[in-house]
């Protein structure tokens, strides 16, 4: 391949699980380059400061990325690594996701140190969780038990587990795995128990939108199956106005050759959910995803959403 790059730079979050993302993208470059130059710059993210507050009253799950496209806007780094649900639906013009790596198991992960899984579980037992798509589903199927923040990065949550401070905890099943903590698992969470979160357990490359030869570079690490589901997906909050305030889960699988999408907006108490899903043609993922969001508006998440922003 002609004009092949010399020296890439990737932004990445300092975390374990970011710099094993990070590391995995170079590994990916390297091999499709072998003589290019890739190194990672590590840098601490807001979100990465703030533990004491869940993200949905400090600013959302942007603050995840915004040193890192300070660094791409600056030139310090050619590309950021992001979990995909860390992105936020509507990015900045001036910034482009550039790939969209194979998805791990989207699916959540229930980790306990005494029990089996969330039926288990006896009455007020402490569930920890950072996320209000979580804690809503929860509340609704199990009323019974107590929902608790959780904050930090994978193994301090693991410690806060450990330590006695929860009887369990909810973690994203990919970052487990690809960790190769596979083993702490006790139990994988069914979508139909508890929808994933838009864009889990996929990787995101993003560059500045002006960067077209890094586009070019980048094209062969993009996963064309993940990519059409997670931008259903993203689809489903840009028009439900997804955030972290919003209990709301997204997700689709190809099946065959449609897309099978389902999705539900929440109240935090898991008192109300809109819930539907659909499927349709891949090649009008988008045009299913939008029409699936509007549904859920018409049939109860208009007053979901309205209520939360009294």
């Amino acid at each position: 391949m002609n004009n092949q790059p010399d020296r890439l730079i990737i932004a990445s979050r300092e975390s374990r699980l970011a710099m094993w993302q990070a590391e995995h993208v170079r590994a990916a470059l390297q091999q499709l380059y072998p003589r290019c130059a890739v190194s990672i710059l590590g840098m601490t993210t807001r979100g990465d400061q703030i533990l004491d507050r869940t993200l949905s009253k400090v600013g959302g799950k942007g603050l995840f990325i915004k040193e890192l496209e300070s660094a791409l806007i600056d030139r310090r780094a050619d590309l950021a690594v992001h979990s995909m649900k860390d992105v936020p639906v509507d990015m900045g013009p001036e910034f482009a996701l550039a790939a969209t790596l194979e998805r791990e198991d989207p699916r959540d992960a229930f980790v306990s140190r005494s029990y089996a899984d969330l039926a288990s579980l006896p009455r007020d037992a402490v569930v920890g969780t950072s996320s209000l798509r979580r804690e809503s589903q929860i509340r609704r199927r199990y009323p019974h038990l107590l929902v608790r923040a959780l904050r930090g990065n994978l193994d301090t949550r693991l410690r806060k587990l450990d330590a006695g401070e929860y009887d369990a905890i909810v973690l994203a099943a990919a970052g487990l795995k690809r960790l190769g903590m596979a083993g702490r698992i006790r139990a994988i969470l069914a979508p139909s128990e508890l929808l994933p979160a838009v864009g889990q357990g996929a990787l995101a490359i993003e560059t500045l939108a002006a960067r077209s030869d890094l586009h070019g570079w980048l094209a062969p690490l993009n996963h064309a199956e993940t990519e059409v589901c997670v931008r259903a997906e993203r689809m489903v909050s840009r028009v439900l106005g997804g955030s972290c305030s919003v209990p709301l889960a997204a997700y689709a699988e190809v099946e065959g050759n449609q897309l099978r999408l389902r999705a539900l907006v929440a109240s935090p108490d898991g008192c109300h959910m809109a819930e539907s899903e659909s499927s349709g043609a891949l090649d009008a993922a988008e045009t299913l995803a939008d029409s699936l969001a509007r549904r859920l508006l018409d049939g109860g998440a208009r007053g979901i959403l309205d209520a939360l922003e009294l």
